[in-house]
């Protein structure tokens, strides 16, 4: 079966209006029997709710699968409590993640939940990952820009004659982060939030960056896959041929998906677990 996309509308107190989402039925969704688990994945700086089906093979990936995917949307803003006062931390962890579980024939627990990302949604994903250990069992990065909280300037200034370059500029940054040094900043710190907890209780980790990608983001991704490591987490990483663009993160999609569906219960008509090696 195919799989289908419907797009919602619900009301959100905590952002004080509406917001969008797509919701992806895999070609394996019941509304009854065993149930899903669920993987959100974020999009890159400026994207939408459409942005992954723009640009990816999402859907045709999701026809033999029975993992739901959720696609909201933040714009620039990160997904996180920013710095200006927007709250998407708090709109996806206290509403979008409960709707779905009640709208939807989900397995409403860590053990089949996940959030992935692409770049800006890549980095997001790690730090809810890290930030609510008790809700997601898994985290899958494509080039995710972990580093966006230590940034100071514009690293990317060279880059901005090319129209097609999408990087926030100084000041779109710090409309978010705030100024270096903020309680924002702080608050979202990968190094910071890889140092709590323990390795008992951190998501599954897969991270994945292009050859070609930018010399900061591959430096970023090796630091923070080594910070965890030195912590005892364990981390699937790969480096592939591919820029920091969609046409890597479609490359890179399929083992994304197989890495989630390998740590997460429910992937199975049983609903059994499905073991996967690091």
């Amino acid at each position: 079966m195919t799989a289908q996309v419907l797009t919602l509308r619900r009301p959100s107190r905590v952002l004080g209006r509406d917001k969008g989402v797509n919701v992806v039925l895999p070609g394996g969704y019941r509304e009854h029997g065993p149930p899903h688990p669920v993987l959100y994945l974020l999009h890159g700086y400026g994207g939408g709710k459409d942005t992954w089906l723009a640009n990816t093979r999402l859907v045709d990936l999701l026809r033999e699968r029975r993992t739901v995917v959720v696609l909201p949307q933040s714009g620039r803003r990160w997904f996180i409590n920013d710095h200006a006062g927007l709250r998407y931390e708090d709109h996806f962890v206290q509403e979008l993640v409960p709707a779905i579980d009640e709208r939807f024939n989900t397995l409403a627990h860590r053990s089949g939940r996940a959030v992935g990302g692409f770049s800006m949604g890549g980095a997001t994903a790690l730090y809810l990952g890290l930030r609510h250990r008790g809700l997601f069992g898994a985290v899958a990065s494509h080039a995710g820009a972990f580093e966006a909280p230590l940034r100071v300037g514009d690293p990317y200034a060279r880059f901005r004659a090319d129209s097609g370059f999408v990087m926030p500029s100084v000041d779109s940054h710090e409309r978010v982060w705030g100024p270096p040094g903020s309680e924002t900043r702080r608050r979202y710190d990968p190094y910071r939030l890889i140092a709590q907890g323990d390795a008992t209780s951190t998501p599954a980790l897969y991270f994945d960056i292009g050859t070609e990608d930018h010399e900061r983001m591959r430096a970023m991704n090796h630091r923070v896959r080594d910070a965890l490591l030195a912590r005892g987490d364990q981390v699937e990483y790969h480096e592939r041929p591919g820029g920091h663009d969609w046409r890597f993160v479609d490359h890179a999609l399929p083992s994304s998906l197989d890495f989630v569906e390998r740590r997460l219960e429910g992937t199975t008509e049983r609903g059994s677990v499905a073991h996967g090696r690091i």
